[in-house]
């Protein structure tokens, strides 16, 4: 009988470890937590992060010459022609956040629904982007990992091979044209995407002008394929209004990296230069009321108040290059200003904003680069019309920041009038319209400058110079790259050449 009741017992045990059993899965999964994550959400992250670093300012703007800070350590770089290497080297800002925070992304999306045809136009959407984010970081450093990037989290590959940035380019084109001609709208069109709302005739037109930049910057190396390429581009469909931007639309949860560097700790330390502005008030640019502001007589950073601040284009100072914060006190004396505090900034409260948008490609960069197609007769079409009409969008753009900083249709029409195209003059006239049209996009505004060797700028006159020509040509690779993958970057320098300023990338010709 004792037996019996212990065998029983066993087995009223058994049942009930096995009915815990059945029932352990669901009491311990969480009902409301997501198993899975729509893999457009990552999009948007990446997508999101595809915003400049705050390093461009260090680099490309002082570059370029249109926006500078005269101080020096951590704030070194394209404003003295020293490159600025380290732990948190400002050459490093483009290669960590896209490669981090926007490929890794990519790739991962691309791994998951690659096969997946109801995800065919989320899959040809990221081939674009990724497009994109390549041409910047490829313009930027020249040759950089790119099959092999991102493989790391999904094959353990941490030591990617560096591709050639002709390769790169070769591929890109014809990404950019494979997915373009790929997106269908009679398919899913991933409405949940930030960008375009899942619009596909805007990323289409999206895709085929990324394609025309790429094609443009491809003219003192390759003119037959540049051509080509071209028309390909302008046979797919461009961007037709500003309505087709493709932009970073930050906020107060997203924001903007460059104009939340202007707005905390280096608010008072970044000037509009004195050839941007001086340029813009001798055309009689309307823009120049857009983007700066003076606080005029301010001392000190805690001087530039609202109360001080003036917007009028006839009372803006640029501060001249070649200074640094030992030497400029003496230059804004004898500017008669109260202190280099008192030099023209980015006004901080509109095109500067935390928020403000980033633009990444836009219809005013594609009609100016359109115009220089039909200069260079590869393209049916006026360049004049093409030119008037990229000026004209970049005015209207403006708006995208702050309702007052729009121009008027009217001071349009009068700029255009006072500043005609001249044939003679188009290659100048156009890149330097690019130039302006392409301010805060400090990647693209760099590149182009190299490419078309416009605007003529006079070189910094910064004594203490690293470089050994006139202007930096690219950015050195990230310190952190020699103790994680030493290798392949040595390759990639040994192919290309030293790892400094001066290298020049495939695409610049001399």
């Amino acid at each position: 009988m004792k037996k019996i009741s212990i065998t029983l017992g066993l087995f009223a045990l058994l049942v009930c470890a096995s009915s815990c059993e059945k029932g352990f899965d669901q009491l311990n999964t969480n009902p409301t937590a997501a198993t899975a994550l729509n893999p457009v959400f990552t999009f948007n992250n990446a997508m999101i992060n595809t915003s400049f670093p705050g390093s461009t300012l260090i680099f490309e703007h002082p570059i370029v010459q249109q926006m500078f800070s005269p101080n020096s350590g951590i704030l070194s770089g394209g404003n003295f022609n020293i490159d600025n290497r380290g732990p948190s080297g400002a050459n490093a800002g483009i290669w960590q956040r896209y490669y981090r925070d926007v490929v890794r992304y990519l790739v991962d999306i691309q791994n998951q629904i690659k096969d997946n045809p109801n995800r065919s136009n989320l899959y040809n959407m990221t081939r674009i982007w990724r497009a994109y984010a390549f041409m910047v970081l490829t313009d930027t450093y020249g040759d950089v990992p790119y099959k092999d990037a991102g493989l790391g989290y999904l094959g353990a590959n941490v030591m990617p091979k560096y591709d050639t940035q002709q390769s790169i380019y070769d591929d890109i084109i014809k990404e950019l044209t494979e997915a373009s001609a790929a997106l269908d709208a009679s398919k899913p069109t991933e409405a949940g995407e930030v960008t375009y709302g899942g619009d596909i005739t805007k990323w289409k037109r999206f895709g085929y002008s990324l394609l025309l930049r790429a094609g443009m910057r491809l003219t003192e190396v390759n003119p037959t394929l540049a051509q080509a390429t071209v028309q390909k581009a302008v046979a797919g469909g461009l961007m037709q209004s500003n309505a087709d931007n493709a932009v970073v639309r930050n906020s107060a949860n997203f924001q903007n990296p460059v104009g939340t560097t202007l707005n905390s700790t280096e608010a008072a330390n970044y000037y509009l230069t004195s050839y941007f502005v001086n340029y813009l008030k001798s055309t009689e640019d309307p823009r120049l009321a857009s983007i700066a502001v003076r606080y005029v007589g301010a001392k000190s950073g805690p001087e530039q108040t609202a109360a001080r601040a003036n917007r009028d284009p006839a009372v803006q100072i640029g501060m001249p290059l070649g200074y640094d914060n030992g030497t400029i006190p003496a230059r804004a004396t004898a500017d008669k200003l109260a202190s280099f505090y008192d030099y023209s900034q980015l006004d901080r409260t509109r095109m500067g904003r935390f928020d403000a948008p980033t633009f990444l490609v836009t219809y005013a960069q594609t009609q100016l680069l359109l115009a220089e197609a039909a200069q260079r007769g590869w393209i049916t079409g006026n360049p004049a019309d093409f030119y008037n009409a990229g000026v004209t969008a970049h005015m209207q753009q403006l708006g995208a920041y702050d309702a007052t900083s729009l121009v008027p249709q009217p001071a349009i029409t009068a700029y255009l009038q006072k500043n005609p195209y001249v044939t003679a003059r188009g290659l100048e006239l156009i890149n330097t319209q690019y130039w302006v049209a392409s301010f805060l996009n400090g990647p693209e505004v760099f590149a182009n400058f190299r490419r078309s060797n416009f605007p003529q700028l006079p070189p910094n006159p910064y004594p203490g110079k690293e470089i050994k020509g006139n202007f930096i040509n690219r950015l050195s690779y990230p310190d952190s790259e020699v103790s994680v993958n030493r290798a392949s970057q040595a390759e990639a320098i040994a192919r290309q050449g030293p790892d400094n300023l001066d290298t020049r990338v495939w695409w610049d010709k001399p």
